[in-house]
């Protein structure tokens, strides 16, 4: 059923023969009826006209084949023979949305060594991506990059995982993320310090959103496993133990800094004396 409101959403209006396209513009629509059906409408009349049938049956057969046709024939087969063109706008769109830039998020293990970077830096470029940012934190055996890049939108992800490895990155992962991640995780860290000013009893939260993990509950805690470095414990004197989890993505060393320091400023501000003004 098609949309009626006076002014439908494109994306509720899609072609009725395909079903993938956007509805052709009614221009096209005419053009494309006209081309189908005016050679069946000229051959018709041919038949007809020349018969010896009389005037009032000549017209009702013409109108009644006309019709039949129309309907049949002539629309479906415009639909159908002038696809290409009659999407070909939406197709220009669509090919113009594959090609544009996509954001991921990455990290590679590096060896702690001159030229590690460069070279992770050639692999991108001939995907021709670009890293918009680079965060290095020291982990054992080496040092942990984590990029945001800008890559074709065609990309995919084992091609990116491909680049990160040749490189010499080991343990890659890669996701798709959005704009966002351009805010780093100290102006990420000290926008919830300030939602932690007002509010101490939002550090459970404001942890989980910084660091985009889960909060497990005590049981949960207790009874599930995760791997190395994917869980996250911070203790807290007046909430008790926090447990964090984040499956497929260890947290890094700066990550666990600021999620203490979250939890150290709404303990302060939660039970620490409250302040004297001077009269």
């Amino acid at each position: 059923m098609r949309h009626t409101g006076s002014n439908p959403a494109a994306a509720d209006l899609s072609c009725e023969v395909c079903g993938l396209m956007p509805e052709p513009t009614k221009t096209r629509l005419t053009v494309a009826n006209v081309a189908v059906m005016l050679p069946i409408e000229l051959l018709v009349h041919a038949l007809v006209v020349g018969t010896h049938l009389p005037y009032l049956a000549k017209v009702l057969a013409l109108t009644l084949t006309a019709t039949v046709l129309v309907i049949w024939v002539a629309e479906p087969s415009a639909a159908r023979i002038l696809h290409g063109w009659l999407h070909a706008p939406a197709l220009r769109h669509r090919r113009k949305l594959g090609a544009a830039p996509a954001l991921w998020r990455a990290r590679t293990v590096l060896q702690d060594q001159p030229g590690s970077l460069q070279k992770i830096t050639r692999a991108l470029a001939r995907l021709d991506t670009n890293i918009l940012s680079i965060h290095v934190h020291p982990v054992a055996g080496g040092v942990l990059d984590e990029f945001v890049l800008s890559a074709p939108g065609d990309l995919s992800e084992r091609q990116l995982l491909a680049a990160l490895d040749d490189g010499g990155g080991s343990r890659s992962q890669v996701w798709p993320t959005t704009a966002l991640a351009m805010a780093d995780g100290q102006t990420r860290a000290l926008s919830l310090a300030a939602r932690i000013a007002g509010a101490p009893d939002e550090l459970p939260l404001a942890v989980a959103e910084l660091l985009h993990a889960r909060v497990l509950t005590p049981a949960e805690a207790a009874v599930e496993n995760y791997d190395a470095g994917t869980r996250l414990k911070v203790p807290t004197a007046w909430h008790g133990p926090l447990t964090f989890a984040r499956p497929g993505e260890p947290f890094t060393p700066a990550e666990s800094a600021r999620a203490h320091r979250l939890a150290e400023l709404a303990e302060i501000l939660a039970h620490g004396p409250a302040p004297t003004h001077p009269m």
